[in-house]
């Protein structure tokens, strides 16, 4: 791999541009040289608000990936090994001297026993390898750590994998802010400040999970706000030859909060000491200008597109007298017509303290595995799939935190489905709330989206598909349209690359 001179050049609507030269790569995308061109955009115009495709944002998307993971490599290469496996966020204490350390902190904190805050410039800067952290998982060496993780077929259960990826997003995030060498976090009230996940914006499966083989999880802050982090975390199956495998790659928003006021708090800035870290704060920088464009797009603040609309209307055409219909499965020529709300699965659970975070709540990994695998019962179960591939992770957000000793109650629907790219594919969304068992007081606290397919070649498609009664069911079946849509291009467009 070889990286060419960086150059500075002005560009129109941003600070500058960052470019380079002779990319070349030998990873599961194939061999192919390429130009990488990153801009540290000041923000983007109307016209390219308006104007971008989804086939361009999917084609940045890829090329992001790619440079991502060509990227990390170099970063990995300067991290300290004495301090790669450092996890500040696993918990060092029982869960009964939580409970007496709470008894003596109930009383306010007094503000004038409170650290200031500083402003960001005050605060020592951080270079990208002194957040680096890893975990191994030795499938293939350890029969016994195996079967740990060993799904019902012989597959990995990735809902666990994905609950050390938050993590390892939590150990990086607190290993920017207090040094890499740092062990154990302590009270937050000594740090007058903690950190949240505030959304998980994506992850691709890049290849296939398979137990043959030792994985690496890794990862380090590419970009940071004045209060927010941008980490991106990677997945990698191990070659005793040396040749590693990237299995998924994805990208963790974390955010600071004052322990005393929970209003922003400054992070530590992040300083480029290489060509390559500046075009991953570039790329960074780019992800958070991204999602401000998707927010503005999201069908809570504006009416579908045209086109959404005129498939919305085709599907209700194409239901024959859907209203009229007692049963809710319909057969419309060979695809059988299915409720969206009889899609619906549901479970509730106590939440116990075994499952807690740094900060005495319910760990948001937890959270994750538990949407990931109720969310992939309820793609099972409506496709009559037994071996769907997790493909894509197409978002979760954090709205607020899950006490110990509530119940959390899970809501899972598939809202959209189709059989073009592969036999099936399925988009799951999750919903999770909380509920209070004193008051009975309910209240939302995440939002889950997923996709499946079933990618072996030969199998029959899927004839089932998901029809919405409501107008909130509509904006869900146009909000999986969007995602499946979306995940199509990247793969399709990872696939020409090869």
């Amino acid at each position: 791999m070889y990286f060419g001179r960086l150059f500075s050049n002005p560009a129109p609507f941003c600070y500058r541009t960052f470019t380079i030269l002779r990319f070349s790569s030998n990873s599961l995308f194939g061999r192919y040289d390429r130009t990488l061109t990153a801009s540290r955009c000041r923000s983007y115009t109307s016209s390219f608000k308006s104007t971008i495709s989804d086939v361009k944002e999917a084609r940045i998307e890829t090329d992001d990936v790619t440079a991502l993971d060509e990227l990390l490599v170099k970063v990995r290469s300067r991290s300290n090994p004495a301090f790669r496996s450092i996890m500040p966020m696993k918990s060092k204490r029982s869960w009964a001297e939580l409970l007496l350390d709470a008894s003596h902190d109930q009383a306010p904190l007094d503000p004038r026993l409170h650290r200031p805050t500083l402003d960001q410039s005050e605060l020592p800067p951080r270079h990208m390898h002194e957040s680096y952290s890893q975990l191994e998982i030795p499938f293939l060496s350890s029969p016994e750590t195996l079967d740990q993780y060993v799904n019902s077929w012989g597959g990995i259960r990735t809902g666990k994998l994905m609950e050390h990826l938050d993590s390892l997003a939590g150990s990086i995030a607190y290993k920017h802010m207090l040094g890499p060498s740092v062990e154990t976090i302590g009270k937050v009230r000594e740090h007058g400040y903690y950190i949240v996940t505030a959304a998980v914006d994506r992850l691709d499966m890049l290849a296939p999970l398979q137990p043959i083989r030792d994985v690496r999880l890794s990862g380090h802050v590419i970009y940071t706000g004045r209060s927010s982090m941008e980490i991106v975390v990677k997945m990698e199956a191990l070659n005793n030859q040396g040749v590693d495998e990237t299995l998924m790659i994805g990208r963790f928003s974390m955010v600071c909060r004052d322990a005393l006021t929970h209003k922003a708090r400054p992070v530590n800035p992040l300083v480029a000491s290489s060509p390559e870290e500046e075009a991953l704060i570039t790329i960074g920088e780019s992800h958070k200008a991204k999602k401000k464009i998707l927010t503005q797009r999201s069908l809570s603040r504006v009416p579908p597109s045209s086109d959404e609309s005129q498939a919305l209307h085709d599907l209700y055409l194409s239901t024959t007298q859907l209203e009229k219909v007692k049963s809710p499965n319909v057969v419309a020529g060979e695809t059988e017509r299915i409720w969206m709300a009889d899609t619906k699965l549901e479970k509730a659970l106590l939440m116990f303290p075994q499952e807690r975070n740094i900060h005495q709540k319910v760990f948001g990994g937890y959270l994750m595995r538990l949407a990931y695998e109720l969310g992939f019962t309820t793609a099972s179960v409506f496709s009559h799939k037994r071996h769907l591939h997790f493909l894509s992770l197409d978002g979760i957000w954090f709205e607020r935190p899950v006490p110990i000793g509530s119940v959390l109650r899970l809501t899972s629907q598939v809202t959209h489905t189709n059989n073009k790219e592969f036999s099936a594919v399925v988009h799951v969304f999750v919903q999770a709330r909380v509920v209070d068992v004193v008051t009975g007081k309910e209240e939302h606290t995440n939002d889950f989206k997923f996709t499946w397919g079933e990618t072996d070649p030969g199998n029959s498609p899927l004839c089932r598909s998901v029809v919405p009664q409501t107008y909130a069911e509509s904006m869900a079946w146009i909000e999986g349209r969007r995602a499946l849509s979306y995940g199509a291009k990247i793969r399709r467009l990872r696939r020409s690359n090869s």
